[in-house]
């Protein structure tokens, strides 16, 4: 006979147990779901998102019963951009969830941006999906290429921002140049100027000294009076020689 008596207490004892799991597995998940919510988001303000909900579901105006109808260009146009937009969310999503993922278990970040950043993946995809049905809604089978055209808008405005710096960069270096380029005259100029005012004092002072030997030369050749007197006397000793040996 089985005794039932002491199978109730193991029996309440799992159920006590797993009561006490679930309860507390409920209050974590509540607690965790409110904390979340209180978080900042990962990404800013969906800004084309808003255009177009706004354009899409316009409100009459005073004292008219119907709205305004919107063309549907002007609405391609603006999920277009709408979608151009999320590229751009889904590439940093990507590019970020790996280092993310390896910051994380080295502890260099805390749970609150993993969780961050897994909100706004899911809202990402969330997104995705909601552009994808507007876009069939619009026209049928566009949002099969939807994303395709915004790719190539993203890259094309990536390279238009880069065309733009290198300008900007181009003609901010360009006027470097010029004030490089005139200070090198300036400087070349003056080192010649020096250098002709340096050429000229040489030629000056030895032209000094030249014009001061000639004169040294003149007056040594002139010889003067004592000159003229030493001549005649040493004429005069030498016909006073001839006559003595003539006796």
């Amino acid at each position: 006979m089985v005794d039932w008596v002491g199978l109730t207490v193991p029996f309440a004892y799992l159920g006590i147990l797993v009561g006490s799991l679930a309860t507390f597995s409920s209050l974590y998940r509540k607690r965790k779901a409110a904390k979340s919510s209180t978080l900042e988001p990962w990404f800013g303000p969906h800004v084309q998102r808003d255009i177009y909900l706004s354009l899409l579901h316009l409100e009459p105006e005073p004292g008219k019963d119907k709205s305004p109808t919107v063309p549907d260009g002007v609405l391609k146009a603006a999920l277009l951009q709408r979608a151009v937009e999320d590229i751009r969310r889904i590439l940093e999503v990507r590019n970020a969830k790996q280092p993310l993922s390896n910051l994380l278990q080295r502890g260099s970040v805390g749970d609150d941006l993993w969780q961050r950043f897994l909100r706004a993946e899911k809202e990402v995809e969330a997104e995705l999906r909601d552009v994808v049905e507007e876009a069939n809604a619009l026209q049928s089978g566009w949002g099969q290429t939807i994303f395709q055209s915004a790719n190539e808008m993203h890259h094309n405005g990536i390279l238009r921002e880069k065309l733009n710096a290198i300008q900007v960069q181009g003609k901010s270096d360009k006027e470097w140049w010029q004030h490089e380029k005139a200070s090198i005259q300036s400087k070349f100029m003056k080192e010649l100027d020096d250098g002709e005012k340096e050429n000229t004092k040489p030629a000056a002072t030895s032209g000094g000294e030249k014009m001061g030997s000639d004169e040294d030369t003149v007056l040594v050749e002139g010889g003067g009076p004592a000159a003229s007197g030493a001549a005649s006397n040493s004429s005069k000793g030498g016909t006073a020689k001839r006559r003595k040996g003539k006796k």
